[in-house]
């Protein structure tokens, strides 16, 4: 099992968890990827925080949306809507980011069907996050996938991260996939 564990500055602060002892269940649980989420920061505080999750953290580190970031971590993941605001077209949208980013880093985004997934396999993608697989505190509008979830992931050509509703538990549960994201990776 591999896991990719999503620190969402939003979680840590309703729940009064620091930074850091996010990072240490994290490293405590044999994560080997981590992506950063902050939908409500500065650009400033979002570097901050990679800044300090690498003096703590030497696996992979992902930061979500802010890919002017890059040079802060391993890689990059987007949502539909964040790929919309680069571009309209999404295929090109991703072309965009990948230029940015280049070969050697890592990029995913969200799938929530087998429509955005087949698109997907035309993309130049390291994996994607499919999902939700239930209910989340994340995503308020979430469309829960549950069992389908295994159907259409196994669609696509890229490495496939359940996410939505995931928890360190279904790292036990669910065999066929590897923990990630805050997620699962088949």
């Amino acid at each position: 099992m591999r896991l990719y564990a999503l620190c969402d500055q939003e979680l840590l602060d309703a729940r009064a968890i620091s930074l850091e002892e996010f990072i240490e269940f994290a490293k405590e649980q044999n994560a080997e990827i981590i992506q950063y989420r902050n939908k409500n920061a500065d650009i400033t505080f979002i570097k901050q925080q990679l800044i300090k999750i690498r003096k703590f953290y030497d696996g992979f580190l992902i930061v979500n949306d802010a890919y002017e970031l890059i040079d802060y971590c391993d890689g990059v993941h987007v949502g539909q809507e964040d790929l919309k605001a680069i571009d309209e077209d999404i295929f090109k949208a991703v072309k965009i980011l990948r230029e940015i980013i280049k070969k050697d880093k890592i990029l995913g985004i969200s799938t929530h069907n087998e429509a955005e997934v087949l698109q997907a396999n035309e993309m130049d993608l390291n994996y994607i996050g499919l999902g939700a697989f239930r209910n989340t505190n994340t995503k308020k509008n979430a469309k829960v996938l549950g069992d389908s979830l295994d159907d259409i992931a196994s669609k696509s050509k890229h490495l496939v991260g359940a996410i939505g509703g995931i928890n360190i538990n279904d790292k036990f549960l669910h065999v066929t996939y590897h923990v990630i994201g805050s997620g699962l990776i088949k």
